[in-house]
C-alpha cells in the first residue's frame, strides 16, 4: 500500500468521510486480491471456501495441474509461481494434498517442499483424509516430505474412525502464532493472572472461541488401543482395499478407474448391455448413467451406500472407501455380488 495514492481528508464533512471509506475498501480489496495461494486442481473445495472467508476471493486461488494420478505436478506449481509473480501478484501459501478425496491421491511432498523453500512460500498439508498413513509404518512412504511442512491438517474422525468430529492443526511455529494472529485478549474471559498456566487456554487462539474438547477423543482412544492397534487399524484397511481390488480384476463388469495407492477404490460397473460396447458413440454417456440408477436401488434395497460421482472428463463411477477396519473379507465379496444382481438387467 506504499505507492497509493493519499487518502482524503474528513473535515467533518459526512461525504467525505463515505469517500473515506471507499477509498480503503478499494485499496484493502486491491491488496487482497494481488495475493495468492496456489492448490492442486484435485484440492478440496475447502481451499477455495477457506480463500473467500478471509476475502481474498477465489480468484485468488492458483489451480496446479495433477498428473493422471491425481498428484500435483511441481513443475507446473513452480511455473504457476513465476506467472502469478510476473503479474504482480504475491504467492504466500501452498496447499499440498495428503489423501485426495476421490482417487485418494497423495502429493509428492518432498518435491513440493522444494519449490517452497526456493520462493519462500507456507507449505500447508491437508492431511486430513490421509494424514493417519504416518502411524503405519508400511505405508508411511506415502506422505513423505511431510515433515517438512509448515503446516498440517489432520482429522482423526476419518481413517482412524475417532467420534465425530476430531481435528488437528499441526504447526512447525513454536512463537504461540495462533494466539498472535487470532487473540482479542478478553480480560473477562482469558484472564492472565491465573493459578495455572494460561497457555492451556486455548479459547483465545481458535476462531470459534468455545468448543468441545475434540483431542480427549483422540488421547482415549490412542490410551486405549496404543500406537500399535492404531497401526493395524490402518493396515488392516489397506489390506481389504487391495482384496476388493483383486477381486474385481477376476469378474466380468468390473473396471478400475485406476490402481489406487491408497484406500479410495474408484471402479464403475459395466452391465451386461453395454460389456463389449467401449468405443461406440454413446457409451461413455450410457456408462455415466449407471452409477445413479445402482445407487438408488441399493439404498431402497437398504443393502449398502456407495458414493459415485464424475471426475474431470469422466463420467460417474462408484468410489468405495475402504475405511471401517471391522469390515470383513466377506463383506468385500457381498459388495460386488450386490452390484452384480442390482445391476443384472441394466
Amino acid at each position: 500500500m506504499a505507492d497509493s495514492k493519499p487518502l482524503p481528508a474528513l473535515n467533518g464533512n459526512s461525504m467525505a468521510a463515505e469517500a473515506l471509506l471507499q477509498e480503503v475498501f478499494g485499496i484493502v480489496v486491491d491488496e487482497a486480491i494481488r495475493k495468492g495461494t496456489c492448490a492442486s486442481e484435485k484440492c478440496h473445495y475447502s481451499i477455495k471456501k477457506g480463500a473467500a472467508f478471509l476475502g481474498l476471493g477465489t480468484d485468488s486461488v492458483r489451480v496446479v495441474k495433477a498428473d493422471e494420478r491425481g498428484r500435483m505436478v511441481p513443475e507446473d506449481l513452480e511455473q504457476q509461481i513465476i506467472m502469478a509473480e510476473a503479474e504482480g501478484a504475491v504467492p504466500f501459501l501452498v496447499s499440498a494434498t495428503a489423501g485426495t478425496t476421490v482417487l485418494g491421491a497423495f502429493d509428492p511432498l518432498e518435491a513440493i517442499a522444494n519449490v517452497c523453500q526456493r520462493h519462500g512460500l507456507w507449505l500447508h498439508v491437508d492431511a486430513a483424509w490421509g494424514g493417519s498413513v504416518l502411524l503405519s509404518q508400511t505405508h508411511r512412504h506415502l506422505l513423505d516430505g511431510i515433515q517438512r511442512a509448515d503446516s498440517v491438517a489432520w482429522n482423526p474422525h476419518k481413517l482412524l474412525a475417532a467420534g465425530l468430529q476430531c481435528c488437528a492443526l499441526l504447526l512447525r511455529d513454536t512463537s504461540n502464532l495462533l494466539k498472535r494472529c487470532h487473540g482479542a485478549q478478553a480480560s473477562y474471559l482469558f484472564q492472565q493472572d491465573k493459578f495455572y498456566d494460561v497457555a492451556l487456554d486455548t479459547g483465545d487462539k481458535v476462531v470459534q472461541c468455545g468448543r468441545r474438547v475434540d483431542c480427549l477423543k483422540l488421547w482415549v482412544m490412542w490410551k486405549a488401543q496404543g500406537g500399535q492397534g492404531l497401526e493395524q487399524r490402518v493396515d488392516r484397511t489397506f489390506a481389504l482395499a487391495r482384496y476388493l481390488v483383486e477381486e474385481m480384476k477376476k469378474r466380468e463388469g468390473f473396471e478400475l478407474v485406476l490402481e489406487p495407492e491408497f484406500v479410495n477404490v474408484c471402479f464403475w460397473f459395466v452391465p451386461p448391455s453395454l460389456r463389449g460396447q467401449r468405443g461406440s458413440p454413446d457409451y461413455e454417456e450410457r456408462l455415466s448413467k449407471v452409477a445413479p440408477v445402482l445407487k438408488e436401488r441399493m439404498v431402497k434395497e437398504g443393502s449398502m451406500m456407495i458414493g459415485y460421482q464424475p471426475h474431470g472428463t469422466q463420467g460417474n463411477f462408484f468410489r468405495m472407501v475402504v475405511a471401517n477396519p471391522s469390515l470383513t473379507l466377506a463383506d468385500m465379496d457381498f459388495l460386488l455380488d450386490e452390484l452384480e444382481r442390482l445391476g443384472q438387467d441394466l
